[in-house]
């Protein structure tokens, strides 16, 4: 496997975690939004989106830019990449997420209105954890709908027959609205590497919630791969429609 590859996964996860997870730091802990609640969950969807709309085009020529454990999941059971490859990515995204968290939180210690306890790291969770107080079930739910969107979007815009140009764009946008309904539920996730790393750093309840912000992206993940076979394989049943809808799009 190239480590080049693996270097570009572990960098880009750092800095989807250091620049997006710090915007919410910012918004939620430090409330740089003010008081109102909307402005941090624009703000920090907006960090989300556009910092992922740059990765892809920084280093989506090298790895595919996934910088997300659920993306790699979807783009190995959709029989894109071997389970080789995929392993080395998971190590590289969650060693990137981890390594972002600690220097974001080695970054904000330095502040004297900064408290791990109080002020957080942007991390998510249910119950007294989430905005809306959505029980276990709920934010599972929402968890596994949001992620299965986004990778399938992920998907989609780097298939064949789509424009790889505006790629970037899709995806970005798509993580923006995740987030713009994410945010109130669980602080969104749909990246098991972005939450680990907070989680670890910050402890006790978001550490002890964790692991739905590991599963229900990963299957989310696995979900979004099994529509994307379906629409490959429509598309494989109708060559002059595919080849139409490249040429159009």
């Amino acid at each position: 496997m190239s480590r080049r590859k693996l270097i570009a996964e572990f960098l880009g996860t750092a800095i989807l975690v250091y620049f997006a997870v710090g915007v919410a730091t910012l918004s939620f802990g430090f409330g740089a939004t003010g008081s109102s609640f909307s402005a941090g969950v624009v703000a920090t969807a907006l960090a989300f989106g556009l910092t992922l709309a740059s990765l892809v085009y920084a280093i989506g020529p090298v790895s595919g830019c996934h910088v997300n454990p659920a993306v790699t999941i979807g783009v190995l059971v959709a029989g894109r990449i071997s389970l080789r490859e995929a392993i080395g990515y998971w190590v590289a995204q969650f060693a990137g997420g981890i390594a972002g968290a600690l220097v974001l939180w080695l970054t904000f210690t330095s502040s004297p209105l900064y408290s791990r306890s109080k002020t957080g790291l942007g991390t998510d969770g249910w119950g007294a954890a989430s905005h809306i107080h959505i029980g276990l079930g709920g934010a599972f739910l929402a968890e596994v709908v949001l992620t299965t969107f986004f990778v399938f979007t992920v998907l989609r815009a780097s298939s064949k027959g789509a424009h790889a140009a505006v790629a970037g764009i899709a995806i970005g946008l798509c993580l923006t609205v995740v987030h713009l309904v994410g945010i109130p539920i669980t602080g969104t996730s749909v990246n098991p590497a972005r939450s680990l790393g907070p989680a670890l750093i910050v402890g006790g309840t978001a550490l002890k919630q964790v692991w739905l912000f590991i599963v229900a992206p990963l299957l989310g993940g696995v979900l979004a791969a099994g529509l994307d076979r379906i629409f490959a394989a429509e598309k494989a049943d109708d060559p002059a429609g595919y080849a139409g809808s490249a040429t159009l799009s």
